[in-house]
């Protein structure tokens, strides 16, 4: 019998190399992802140095006034007296009213254009609604200047002064540039924040409750209601606060027709001061170093408001909708 011999194994190996633009698209890879790394960590680091250099730079004043800033009304930059509460007055009072009257607006018309809007129209209401958002604010204080505070003046003041003056908000003589004029222009400005962000929380609401809500005998305004705001209730409460946080640092429009007088008034007829227009008129004037102080610790304390009702309103849109696709309205 002849012998057969087994065939040799080749231990070594043979499997084709990788080839070099492989190893390069690999190394741009990494590349690439160091560089994004490095993007977002420059954006915290600019956050950082901001806070940094406003608490550098408002350290005199909080060292010789403290807490009480922003307790006290004086202002008397030649006396070196600052106080900071008809400042955070003004703020607060002309952002409410900019909700009180932005709100409803706002709303009216996300539901319109997400659930009863024909198919025609949702999107050239939609562009105009946001168009207003890409007007630069000096063209709403212009604006402002020239038809919404003669508007106020002659037409809207006296009616308000006739059927509620009892409630001492519309009362005393109207000028013209008061907190009312500050407070209509930003809720102009902010209609189209909250709607957006509206639309985008109602979109999301799943279909199967309006389905039920109908299958169940409910009209259409109860479906809207009980099926969609109440389950979109958290987000709309999210822009509402993001459109709070964008008018509490308005600074152009609201300086040219709020009146700039750092007092605290009653009567929304009654001109008024908030943090931004003060830092955006006073800054180039402040000579002295505790006048300057005084305004840069201002705009840390705007700073970390906006900062907070941002936070505030991004968990409260994420709380609704959780990363879920938007509806299509197609």
């Amino acid at each position: 019998m002849g012998s057969t011999e087994s065939p040799k194994i080749s231990l070594v190996n043979t499997a084709p190399k990788a080839p070099a633009w492989g190893r390069s698209i690999f190394n741009l890879d990494s590349a690439f992802k160091t560089l994004m790394l490095l993007t977002a960590l420059t954006v915290l680091a600019v956050v950082g140095l901001i806070i940094v250099e406003l608490l550098q730079r408002s350290a005199l004043a909080w060292q010789k006034f403290g807490l009480h800033f922003f307790v006290t009304s004086a202002w008397d930059p030649v006396a070196g007296e600052f106080g900071a509460l008809p400042f955070i007055f003004g703020t607060i009072v002309s952002s409410i009213l900019a909700l009180v009257i932005a709100v409803p607006l706002a709303m009216a018309v996300a539901i319109f254009v997400t659930e009863m809007c024909p198919k025609p129209l949702r999107k050239p209401i939609s562009f105009a609604t946001e168009l207003l958002a890409a007007i630069p604010s000096v063209i709403y204080g212009l604006w402002a200047i020239f038809i919404l505070v003669p508007l106020l003046r002659v037409y809207v003041a006296p009616l308000l002064a006739r059927y509620f003056s009892w409630t001492g908000l519309f009362s005393g003589p109207m000028y013209g540039y008061s907190m009312l004029a500050a407070g209509t222009v930003m809720a102009i400005m902010i209609i189209p924040i909250i709607s957006s962000i509206t639309r985008e929380v109602l979109a999301v609401v799943p279909q199967h409750q309006r389905e039920a809500a109908l299958a169940l005998g409910a009209t259409r305004w109860e479906m809207i209601r009980v099926g969609v705001l109440k389950n979109a209730r958290a987000g709309i409460i999210g822009a509402i606060i993001l459109g709070l946080g964008r008018a509490l640092g308005e600074t152009i429009a609201v300086t040219l027709v709020i009146g700039n007088t750092p007092q605290i008034a009653k009567s929304l007829f009654a001109p008024g001061y908030t943090m931004a227009s003060v830092i955006a008129n006073e800054f180039n004037e402040a000579t002295d170093s505790l006048y300057v102080s005084a305004l840069i610790e201002i705009g840390l304390a705007l700073f970390i408001v906006t900062v907070i009702v941002n936070i505030m309103a991004q968990l409260l849109v994420w709380t609704a909708t959780r990363g879920a696709p938007a509806r299509s309205n197609a």
